[in-house]
């Protein structure tokens, strides 16, 4: 979260009243005149991450034990697209681009934008904000038997699977009332707020709505195996979304570790 200056209102802001009228400076009041502006960004990442595409769940033995395990393919790409350093863009960054896909299928300042790293048309473009880039330049193909190995941990973010308008029992685990009796209330919702103070209905009330189709991140999770030959990287447990969702993985932040 970065917190600007406090902006001046210009004088110059004019406003025109009725057909004809003379133009006049807007007058502005102190309120308006301390108006800040708040940009949100996303937190620093532990390291440099890849995207990978998610192909589906399986299972492997390891130790005498059967775990569950998401395997994601690496399609052609994560390769670095543009960097960012403090003393010009006030923070360190690294964008990294995916999915190399024919020229039509992006736009054309976005293909000058990567011509420019030298870099193919891909389709998906992500920044992530690390601590510093030395050793990295636009262009680069990332590695990943340089990046992860087994037993390393990992963050992986990606889209939920989207579920659609759906009831407090299934979206927030609601208990739901007597199924006999008269009882009015089987599925419902129930109360609100009281009615007449405060009369209304406070910010944040679990309520039916739409259920998944948004960002989720998953932490610490266990990298079992890394495939250089075939691309692909094996991951303990389920990721977010179904098969063929674009993933996208960086090494996991571990207080006292690396953060």
């Amino acid at each position: 979260m970065v917190m600007l200056a406090p902006v001046q209102a210009s004088l110059s802001s004019l406003s025109l009243h009725g057909a004809g009228a003379a133009l006049r400076p807007f007058t502005t009041s102190s309120s308006m005149r301390q108006r800040k502006c708040t940009i949100s960004c996303r937190s620093m990442e532990a390291g440099v991450g890849i995207f990978g595409t998610k192909a589906g769940m399986t299972s492997i033995y390891k130790d005498g034990n059967m775990l569950p395990v998401t395997v994601v393919a690496l399609e052609p790409g994560n390769i670095v697209t543009q960097l960012k350093s403090e003393g010009r863009e006030g923070y360190n960054s690294v964008q990294v681009g995916y999915r190399v896909v024919p020229d039509r299928k992006i736009t054309k300042p976005e293909r000058n934008h990567l011509a420019k790293a030298g870099a193919p048309p891909m389709k998906f473009l992500r920044e992530f904000k690390v601590k510093d880039t030395q050793g990295l330049e636009p262009g680069q193909a990332l590695n990943i038997a340089s990046m992860f190995k087994e037993g390393d941990f990992v963050d992986v973010a990606g889209t939920s699977i989207g579920k659609g308008f759906q009831g407090c029992i299934k979206k927030y685990n609601f208990h739901r009332g007597a199924m006999t009796h008269g009882s009015k209330s089987k599925r419902e919702h129930g109360s609100i707020g009281p009615g007449t103070t405060p009369g209304r209905v406070f910010k944040g009330v679990k309520m039916p709505g739409q259920m998944g189709n948004e960002r989720v991140k998953i932490r610490k999770v266990e990298v079992l195996l890394v495939d250089e030959e075939n691309g692909a990287l094996v991951l303990k447990g389920g990721l977010p979304g179904k098969a063929g969702n674009v993933l996208e993985i960086c090494p996991a932040k571990i207080v006292g570790v690396n953060v």
